[in-house]
């Protein structure tokens, strides 16, 4: 009998023909299919035929564990030297949002809480703003270095945040860049595969993800977002990385700043201006962080995390933490002191005001991300150039009782025709006077691991 390794599975129109019927795939012809798109031998239309096979005719949860964990061993996965850490290799994974600048405070508090954050993130997409974008907003900040220095900065500092790099899940490249030009982005499983095969990449043991729902989110209503995020759940559990989530609401931005520039110097004032803390910003990191270090053995109860979470964040360790890291990526640590003078400026600063009297009840959040993409900040084609300077401040809450005079926020633009055009949109995504108004809680639903 041959090794499972090379088990004779048939050629790739026989699995596209078997999923298209109806039929479940086995491990080996999934790994099979993944194989054959890392190494070229299967083609773009085959990809697209099975993409749109999977789309109508599902994955179940073995399906989609080995089509994650094929696209996993599609490259490098890292792995971590025990003998040269202190805590758990931990991360936490949001599907994005509009001021969802959790990670930029999160890892130096988990670092600071023990733990070790090993985080590849992604830049910004359509409305959402990404953690790659802000991170390079901080001059010199490199988020592309070598496998190596990111390992050695995690071990050393306890945190680092990369973006993707070319060995990691490669053949998740190739088959996201297929699906999304034949209209299969959004199947569960293929989502479930493409996000957390990177995850798996990065050699973690523990993953909480934060899966937004509400009309900013990728999935806005509730049920899709739950559905995402329970075959996330059984996905990477199934791969032996212990995983659970949190449904967060998205119909309100989760901070004062949209942008990349803006939101750095908000990170930063999270940690030295307590006062200035957004409430539903400060819920979200605390409780994905204590689902984190409850998880991981940390701590033993969320209410303990909690506390440790809260002592570092106040008493300047985890700002520490965020300094020594952004060093050692070669960005300006000096940030952490001085964000103004570090980061890029726009050269109109105004605010916008509101044009009635009124309770401000909501907003339409993805033209709020929309409005800073329009400034310049976010991009219209992946290799767009961005503003780091520009985007939005002091962006009213909701349930705000607001007049003529009051802000609705702080408008940061390249010109004067670029500021009057985000201040129109802005306005046509403020909601007024909604009868029976009731701002959803942050934290919508925890989804343990199974």
């Amino acid at each position: 009998m041959k090794p499972r390794s090379e088990v004779n599975v048939g050629l790739p129109q026989e699995w596209i023909r078997k999923k298209r019927d109806g039929g479940v795939l086995s491990h080996e012809e999934i790994q099979a299919f993944v194989k054959g798109v890392t190494a070229g031998t299967v083609s773009e239309a085959q990809i697209a035929a099975f993409s749109m096979a999977v789309y109508f005719q599902d994955l179940n949860v073995d399906e989609r564990v080995a089509l994650t964990m094929g696209v996993r061993d599609s490259g490098r996965v890292l792995t971590w030297d025990n003998a040269r850490l202190h805590g758990p290799v931990l991360d936490k994974h949001s599907t994005g949002g509009v001021g969802d600048t959790v990670s930029l405070m999160l890892a130096p508090m988990l670092a600071a809480c023990g733990a070790h954050v090993p985080m590849i993130a992604g830049r910004g997409l359509a409305h959402t703003g990404g953690t790659i974008d802000k991170l390079e907003a901080i001059p010199g900040y490199q988020t592309g270095v070598d496998v190596a220095h990111f390992q050695r900065v995690v071990e050393t500092h306890g945190f680092a945040i990369v973006r993707q790099t070319e060995d990691l899940a490669p053949a998740d490249r190739r088959m996201y860049a297929t699906r999304d030009v034949t209209a299969t982005v959004e199947h569960l499983g293929l989502i479930t595969a493409s996000i957390v095969s990177k995850k798996l990449a990065a050699g973690l043991g523990h993953l909480v993800l934060d899966v937004k729902c509400g009309n900013g989110a990728v999935m806005q209503r509730t049920e899709e977002a739950r559905q995402l995020a329970q075959s996330m759940v059984a996905v990477g559990c199934g791969a032996g990385m212990k995983t659970s989530a949190m449904l967060t609401d998205m119909s309100v931005p989760l901070a004062w700043s949209a942008g990349n520039a803006v939101e750095v110097k908000e990170a930063v004032e999270y940690f030295t201006h307590p006062a200035s803390r957004h409430p539903r910003l400060n819920e979200v990191v605390l409780a994905l962080g204590a689902a984190l270090l409850v998880q991981s053995g940390i701590h033993g109860h969320p209410q303990e995390a909690r506390k440790a979470l809260e002592e570092v964040r106040d008493n300047g360790r985890a700002l520490e933490c965020w300094a020594a890291s952004i060093a050692a990526m070669g960005g300006d640590a000096r940030v952490v002191e001085k964000p103004q003078s570090v980061l890029a400026q726009a050269a109109v600063v105004r605010p916008v005001h509101a044009d009635r009297s009124g309770v401000l009840s909501g907003y339409d959040v993805r033209q709020v991300g929309m409005t800073v993409v329009e400034l310049g900040g976010g991009r219209t084609q992946p290799d767009a150039v961005i503003d780091p300077a520009v985007g939005l401040t002091s962006l009213a809450i909701a349930g705000t009782t607001l007049g003529p005079k009051d802000e609705l926020a702080v408008i940061h633009a390249s010109s004067e025709a670029d500021w009057e055009r985000a201040a129109h949109r802005l306005k046509t995504a403020v909601q007024w006077d909604v009868a029976d108004l009731v701002v959803p809680d942050v934290v919508v639903e925890e989804i343990p691991s199974v």
